[in-house]
């Protein structure tokens, strides 16, 4: 099910909700003591903790993340977009994401840093939450539920600080200053050993699936998920293979048909998403298309995918580019998986409500390449084609977890696990994802471990593009400097490439475009806030930095 309730749902209470929200920030700052003068004019945790009504108010905070252009944390749209660009499969056309795993990262990098704070802003919130939920007098069924949505959601920020930053410090309550000023880091292990027992606890706690007046909630599959995401980290591959049979079992989740129409405006109710942030126009609206969208129609233009995402795409044959008889290198984008017309704008043509993408040099077009630091491509998915609203205000979900990451995260554990793969395996896994209506693409039909292995991987890649899973893909694979310290490139400009001179052009007249120095050793972990060491002391840097 999905995340992040619409606040609309609680319209009525809205001002109540945020009162307790800027209660539970101002908390994380101060001592207990100031909470005892039980104020009458706002919310303390003296006064608030009584009904369920309290209790669900207090939910709703821990789930809030923000709208507009709240970023820099793993549950806002531009923020896991900003993931895979750091991971490799596109830049920004001001780099801020690109200088994460460019060579150039330090401590004081206000990027790494907003994730860092945002997420311990939640997880004060959820510490809060759990410090106080035993005061209020309900039904217990309902409160174990909700115990069980906030051990969910706090275990998902420490497995994402633990993956990113390695050892953070793992605070399980709501800490006075002093407490706070002096915390220690636990080891990756510890934190990842916590997140791990948390959802398997909260996952017991929550129900299969929602009905419609709680849509938005965490359900046991949603906190399976992440486990399942947690246990592939540690390379416990039959835990992971069980954690998603279970996901499966329930019965719940279905590939939807309809491969573009699962990041439009109207993708509410799709059984394929099992977590999302939810957002509603006018209400919760977030401002990624604005980012997005080309400015032929109207947006910033501020993310060029790389052409070695466009090369990991398939041929319609089910082989790679490199092995393809159908591939033309001089008309690279014919015969091609569908999803890639779904995923990039490419120059001269894919169409977008009725006008073609033009990026070519040359012309009076404002998304030609030259023109400011684009690579030639841009993004489509995300773009809705019945969207006419305001760019900086869709009300689109954005999926975290979708079905096809549990079926092929299923086959990678059990391929990993030594178990053994046959076709009715592949069947059931990686080519319902494939064989989905509008894009239909052949059956896999490697068993084989490296040959499998390979077409797992360029899978995700593919499959979850600008989604956030690559970077969590490079690292758990051991792949981030070999995919990171290279040249990439951009849109085809020539088929003649040694008597080409307009502009840079590699051996196959591909745009050379930039160059990434990732530090194998260094960058595989983010550096620790500088602000956080400058205030206590007692933390430790990651190496290198």
């Amino acid at each position: 099910m999905k995340i992040i309730m619409k606040f609309i749902t609680y319209f009525s209470q809205k001002r109540l909700c945020y009162l307790f929200l800027a209660a539970c920030t101002f908390f994380a700052a101060c001592s207990k003591d100031f909470f005892n003068k039980q104020p009458l004019d706002a919310v303390s945790d003296a006064t608030f903790w009584k009904t369920e009504k309290d209790a669900l108010l207090a939910l709703v905070g821990c789930y809030n993340t923000g709208a507009g252009w709240k970023g820099e944390d793993f549950w806002t749209p531009r923020s896991l977009l900003y993931l895979d660009l750091m991971a490799g499969n596109g830049s920004e056309k001001e780099l801020i994401p690109d200088r994460v795993t460019d060579g150039t990262l330090n401590s004081a990098y206000w990027v790494t840093e907003g994730y860092w704070r945002n997420s311990y802003q939640k997880l004060t919130a959820c510490n809060n939450f759990l410090d106080n939920i035993g005061k209020v007098e309900m039904d217990e069924n309902k409160k174990a539920a909700m115990i069980g949505e906030v051990k969910t959601l706090r275990a998902y920020e420490y497995f994402n600080l633990a993956l990113y930053f390695g050892g953070v410090p793992l605070v399980t309550k709501v800490l006075s200053i002093e407490e706070a000023n002096n915390v220690l880091r636990a080891s990756r292990d510890e934190v990842w050993d916590f997140a791990e027992a948390e959802l398997i606890e909260g996952a017991a706690a929550l129900p299969a699936s929602r009905p419609a007046s709680e849509q938005g909630r965490i359900t046991a599959g949603a906190a399976l998920a992440i486990l399942g995401r947690l246990q592939m980290a540690k390379e416990k591959w039959a835990e992971a293979a069980a954690t998603y049979k279970k996901i499966i079992d329930f019965d719940v989740y279905r590939i939807h048909p309809d491969f573009a129409s699962l990041f439009s405006s109207g993708n509410v109710a799709t059984s394929e998403f099992i977590l999302t942030s939810q957002y509603q126009e006018d209400v919760y609206g977030h401002v990624l298309l604005q980012y997005m969208y080309p400015e032929t129609w109207g947006g910033w233009h501020q993310f060029s995918p790389y052409n070695e995402l466009v090369k990991a795409f398939e041929c319609i044959d089910g082989k790679s580019i490199e092995e393809s008889g159908l591939y033309d290198p001089s008309n690279p984008y014919e015969n091609r998986d569908p999803r890639l017309d779904y995923t990039v704008l490419i120059s001269d043509r894919s169409v977008f409500k009725g006008q073609t993408y033009i990026a070519r040099p040359g012309t009076t077009s404002p998304d030609r390449f030259n023109r400011y630091n684009w690579s030639g491509y841009c993004i489509r998915k995300f773009m809705d084609e019945s969207f006419n609203g305001n760019l900086m205000n869709f009300g689109g979900n954005w999926a975290i977890i979708r079905y096809p990451e549990v079926l092929l995260g299923y086959l990678e554990s059990k391929l990993e696990a030594g178990d053994p793969i046959d076709q009715t395996l592949l069947d059931a896994t990686i080519n319902l994802v494939r064989g989905r209506q509008n894009v239909a693409m052949p059956k896999v039909t490697a068993t084989g471990v490296e040959s499998l292995r390979s077409v797992i991987r360029r899978e995700r890649r593919v499959e979850f593009a600008f989604e956030g899973l690559r970077y969590f893909d490079v690292l758990r694979w051991g792949i981030a400097a070999q995919e990171l310290n290279r040249q990439f490139t951009g849109m085809k400009l020539t088929n003649n490439p040694a008597g080409y001179k307009d502009f840079p052009v590699d051996d196959e007249g591909y745009l050379i475009y930039q160059r990434r120095n990732f530090k194998a050793g260094v960058n595989e972990l983010w550096p620790i806030p500088l602000s956080e060491l400058q205030i206590n002391g007692n933390l430790t840097q990651n190496v290198g930095y």
